[in-house]
């Protein structure tokens, strides 16, 4: 077996959202639940974006000349974040894993980030396993949530597109939670116009990028989330 290591480029996108695709799909698909991509099409838009983007570090993964997995850096803010990482289910088992996740840790240490974090499906025991071995600790349980948005309104609280001019502020209720900022993704999701700030007393409370996937939001309290 000849795994090699190179750099992602926008040629990778098809093949790499293909893998992405069934990747995820076969193992939600184990554990009943719904892919997390809706098609290899969705899958690759998504991984070509990424593949594009100036912010994020972009690795993919061959064996014998033939592409079998990929994974990402995402390098825009202070603490940087991995995913999605996806290896093609008939070269599973392999290392490939293993060796794509060293290489953006490797990169983690080399460019000095303070931290690095991921979100991991908690049914997919192997890659849990995978992260453990590697140093992850687990910090906080997520939940997937579908529907149609119930359109309730706190009293006192509005909401309103963010600008660029409220981003100071938004960093600093950021850091204020966490301990650090997400400057970088936040001012994707401004530039793109699908952040929305929360304000309470006449101040911002909190933020949101898009309210999904690869999104965050932040607030003082529970009432601003």
């Amino acid at each position: 077996m000849n795994v090699t290591l190179r750099p992602g480029n926008a040629k990778d996108s098809t093949r790499c959202g293909a893998i992405c695709y069934e990747a995820f799909k076969t193992i939600a698909e184990l554990h009943n639940f719904p892919p997390d991509f809706a098609s290899p099409e969705v899958a690759t838009e998504f991984l070509a974006g990424l593949l594009a983007h100036p912010g994020f570090h972009a690795v993919v993964a061959e064996l014998d000349g033939q592409i079998v997995g990929s994974n990402f850096l995402d390098e825009r803010s202070v603490v940087a974040g991995i995913g999605p990482i996806t290896v093609d289910p008939a070269a599973q088992n392999r290392s490939v894993g293993r060796q794509l996740m060293q290489h953006v840790l490797n990169r983690v240490t080399q460019r000095r980030f303070p931290g690095v974090r991921l979100v991991q499906g908690a049914f997919h025991n192997r890659s849990l396993s995978l992260y453990a071995k590697l140093g992850f600790t687990a910090r906080e349980p997520l939940s997937i949530m579908q529907g149609a948005p119930l359109a309730v309104q706190i009293p006192g609280y509005t909401v309103r597109p963010a600008t660029e001019r409220d981003m100071d502020t938004c960093n600093r209720v950021c850091a204020q939670v966490h301990g650090h900022d997400r400057c970088g993704e936040l001012l994707d999701a401004v530039t793109q116009g699908i952040a929305t700030i929360v304000e309470h007393g006449g101040r911002i409370t909190g933020y949101a990028t898009p309210i999904a996937f690869f999104g965050h939001a932040v607030g003082e309290t529970n009432e601003a989330l």
